[in-house]
């Protein structure tokens, strides 16, 4: 059976870590590279990093930050915000991310993908979907969870699988910083339809909400942010239950 994966979430803003619940109310949660350093020596087993508020003139500052913090960890780590060309993932790559995550960008061109994945290779490439449960359908949302479009969820991420992304970065807008679990049922119908890795985001509160969503919810991996960033649960402790519970997991 595969490893499963537990990766924290940096959202960045304006170079400083910040968390909020359902995409608003932003607090400051620490300096982005001590907090990579921490998670890396703690045992993560990648790093997301999203550049929330990323835009065109921000692009160099950002990749300035990616240098250091890829200097100071020794797991992959995957950087996303603003990314929408091919040249923005050259730079990005070349400033030490193993791999890029793209959403909004995708979502108006999606031959991007494609022409992404054909450059660097399928493994560099996760797309990143925020999706909300709005009338009972579950529809994807762009910039930042804010503008709902007409795109059905599972439809869309059996397009992203089909056009050449490695991995899917899926965010439930509706658990995200509740602490109430994650959308396991969502989750586990995409991760049942695609042979591509599913990230799981949105909702992490407790241990057992990580246990459902990889077994319930068959992710390949489980993404949080403030739970990690507060210490409310501790990564070594976390992958320490998973495994007790019957979750492989790299100790």
């Amino acid at each position: 059976m595969l490893t499963k994966r537990i990766i924290p979430c940096l959202d960045i803003k304006e170079g400083r870590t910040v968390k909020g619940v359902n995409f608003v109310d932003l607090r400051d949660a620490g300096d982005p590279v001590e907090l990579a350093k921490v998670y890396s020596d703690e045992g993560a087993d990648e790093l997301v990093f999203l550049d929330i508020t990323a835009t065109v003139d921000k692009r160099k500052t950002l990749a300035e930050l990616v240098t250091r913090v890829a200097k100071a960890i020794n797991i992959p780590f995957t950087v996303g915000g603003g990314i929408s060309t091919v040249e923005d993932v050259k730079v990005l790559l070349n400033a030490g991310a193993d791999k890029i995550s793209i959403n909004s960008a995708a979502v108006k061109r999606p031959e991007v993908i494609d022409e992404m994945a054909a450059e660097f290779g399928s493994q560099c490439i996760v797309v990143a979907i925020d999706t909300r449960n709005v009338d009972g359908v579950d529809l994807v949302h762009t910039h930042g969870g804010r503008k709902p479009t007409t795109l059905q969820t599972q439809a869309w991420a059996k397009e992203v699988a089909d056009r050449g992304a490695g991995e899917i970065l899926l965010t439930s807008m509706d658990h995200d910083g509740t602490k109430a679990g994650f959308a396991d049922g969502l989750t586990s119908e995409i991760s049942a339809a695609l042979t591509i890795p599913v990230i799981a985001s949105g909702g992490a509160g407790t241990m057992p909400h990580f246990k459902s969503v990889f077994t319930a919810g068959k992710a390949d991996a489980a993404l949080a942010a403030s739970i990690f960033h507060f210490k409310e649960i501790g990564i070594p402790a976390l992958k320490h239950y998973l495994a007790g519970e019957g979750v492989t997991m790299r100790i």
